[in-house]
């Protein structure tokens, strides 16, 4: 079972690292619901020769119908778009963001289930690197050509485990989004309010502490005993799109506990009319 050092990589440590001349690809993967092109933030200011990463673009493949907002690239297209980021076989990868470590979560979610071996998300995201003294630097960076393969051409089927519309019942579910979504209150981005029947809510942003870190194991393991699941039980997590639900998964996976990913998300399962629909707290 995987551990918190395989998932995350501290600020201090990437520091030393890339002070230390060690091989390392980087990646930033800006992006926001209200703004899903970090480019601009990019060319502002990254970390030394890391290079931008489309979440909406690259991580993402929206010609897929059927698999709601933000549908799995393939296999192949992945590979040929690690290749134009410079990843290299047996080199290490992180990844990074600045809001709420939905980029990079779903950069991490994406590349492990494709079989890229080693990479890490930024724990605490950019602003920990800056408060780490890291330097920043501006403009594009071109990448020489990588040469990585991704061993799954089919995600749903990758090294990550994930669960199909059909497949939720087998997992007590999680739904990552906002408790006022989850309720049915507000839905600023579907077109049907609600949640999956059955789903308990934990907020993504419930698994990160002040300082936008994940938090402890032991903190994990208490916002899952508060919904009543116990210790050795795998879950299921979902969100809007499966990109914050990613979030959950890594802070999950990071804490020693199995989780599976719905990628469809609530858009998928919204946008069939026969599936149904929950409101309110449970």
């Amino acid at each position: 079972m995987a551990g918190r050092t395989d998932v995350l990589i501290t600020a201090e440590a990437l520091v030393k690292r890339l002070a230390a001349g060690e091989p390392v690809t980087v990646l930033d993967v800006r992006w926001t619901l209200s703004e899903p092109d970090g480019r601009g933030h990019y060319l502002d200011g990254h970390l030394p020769g890391a290079v931008y990463v489309s979440l909406d673009d690259e991580l993402s493949d929206h010609e897929v119908p059927g698999r709601g907002r933000h549908p799995l690239p393939s296999g192949s297209a992945l590979q040929a778009a690690a290749r134009r980021w410079g990843i290299r076989s047996g080199v290490p990868v992180v990844v990074y963001d600045d809001w709420n470590r939905a980029g990079s979560a779903r950069a991490w979610w994406v590349l492990t289930t494709a079989g890229v071996g080693d990479v890490r998300i930024l724990d605490g995201g950019l602003s920990a690197w800056k408060a780490a003294g890291g330097a920043l630097e501006t403009g594009p960076v071109d990448a020489a050509p990588g040469d990585v393969t991704v061993a799954h051409e089919d995600l749903y089927a990758g090294a990550l485990p994930t669960l199909t519309a059909d497949e939720l019942d087998r997992r007590p579910l999680l739904d990552a989004r906002a408790p006022e979504r989850f309720r049915g209150e507000v839905e600023p981005v579907d077109p049907v309010a609600g949640h999956i029947p059955g789903a308990r809510n934990l907020p993504s942003t419930a698994l990160l502490g002040g300082d936008d870190a994940f938090v402890a194991a032991a903190a994990v393991d208490g916002l899952l005993d508060e919904l009543g699941i116990g210790a050795d039980e795998p879950v299921g997590v979902y969100c809007g799109s499966g990109i914050t639900a990613a979030v959950a998964v890594a802070a999950l996976t990071a804490a020693g506990r199995d989780a599976a990913l719905f990628p469809g998300s609530w858009s998928q399962w919204s946008s069939d009319p026969d599936r149904p629909v929950a409101r309110g707290e449970r």
